[in-house]
């Protein structure tokens, strides 16, 4: 963690402890909206083979979302779902290489992320979006997601027939909702008497608990072939819970579990990126 983040994290902890001892009420607002929002943006230059992909834009509830599309009209479709603090720009190695296969591929960038507009994102928001693209640049045959980008493309596809016959990959999936807001909640040093005020939020938000949001519920619903890669090491999305859905033996879904790779460097690696294309392209 950069010295600036530190700085900031720092800064948010005190606040939002020192609002908590006023009004848990308003903390867990604060808190919510601290946790919707991405603080971290690529400033990378995007690879090369962004000046060979289309330009897609769209615009949802007053936002701009902004893609790309490459080899448009090709007969197998792939759909790339970045996670949080990430970016389309991300996955520049899986996309050439997902082009050189004879794919067509669209990856866009989710609300408040790359070159799309907003400050913030909820998982409803990112749903809302994937919904949209699939709408509009559909129908999709071939899935890739990461981290925050795992769990709403499982919540999108359980819904719909599209998830039914498909091909997803999921690398290092954030697999439960409320394991983020734990490690969200240690993170700020935040107690149950602003966690209660949280959880209700969610649900007058949403309609629903936040164990609602689980990969482990919602893949049972859904029929494609699945593959999932996990690094023991992983301290952001926990292996513990990816582990869980293994244990329910879904006869669709194979696990490949990786030592070393952690969280973001997982899916940047060589043998990592080969396993993907070759589960997509098979």
């Amino acid at each position: 963690m950069k010295l600036t983040q530190k700085l900031g994290l720092a800064y948010y902890r005190i606040n939002l402890k020192l609002l908590a001892l006023v009004s848990p009420q308003k903390a867990a607002k604060k808190a919510l909206k601290l946790f919707s929002t991405p603080f971290v943006k690529s400033k990378s230059k995007p690879a090369p083979i962004f000046d060979e992909g289309e330009l897609l834009t769209f615009t949802l509830g007053g936002i701009l979302i902004t893609g790309n599309r490459w080899n448009h009209t090709a007969k197998k479709k792939v759909l790339i779902v970045h996670g949080f603090e990430s970016g389309s720009r991300n996955f520049h190695q899986y996309i050439a290489e997902l082009v050189r296969h004879n794919f067509e591929v669209l990856a866009f960038d989710a609300p408040a992320h790359g070159r799309s507009g907003g400050k913030r994102i909820t998982l409803s928001d990112y749903i809302e979006m994937l919904n949209a693209v699939i709408v509009k640049y559909g129908p999709i045959d071939h899935y890739l997601a990461h981290s925050f980008g795992g769990l709403t493309l499982i919540h999108t596809l359980e819904t719909t027939s599209t998830g039914q016959f498909s091909r997803i990959a999921l690398v290092a999936p954030a697999t439960e909702s409320t394991s983020a807001v734990d490690r969200f909640f240690r993170m700020f040093r935040l107690g149950e008497n602003v966690r209660v005020h949280f959880d209700e939020l969610i649900v007058k938000k949403a309609g629903v608990h936040l164990s609602h949001y689980s990969i482990r519920r919602a893949i049972a619903n859904i029929k494609a072939q699945i593959l999932w890669i996990h690094d023991e090491t992983d301290k952001v999305t926990p292996l513990h819970d990816a582990l869980k859905v293994k244990e329910d033996n879904h006869p669709n879904l194979d696990f490949v579990i990786t030592t070393g790779l952690g969280h973001r460097r997982i899916y940047r690696d060589e043998k990592v990126i080969k396993t993907v294309i070759d589960f997509l392209n098979g």
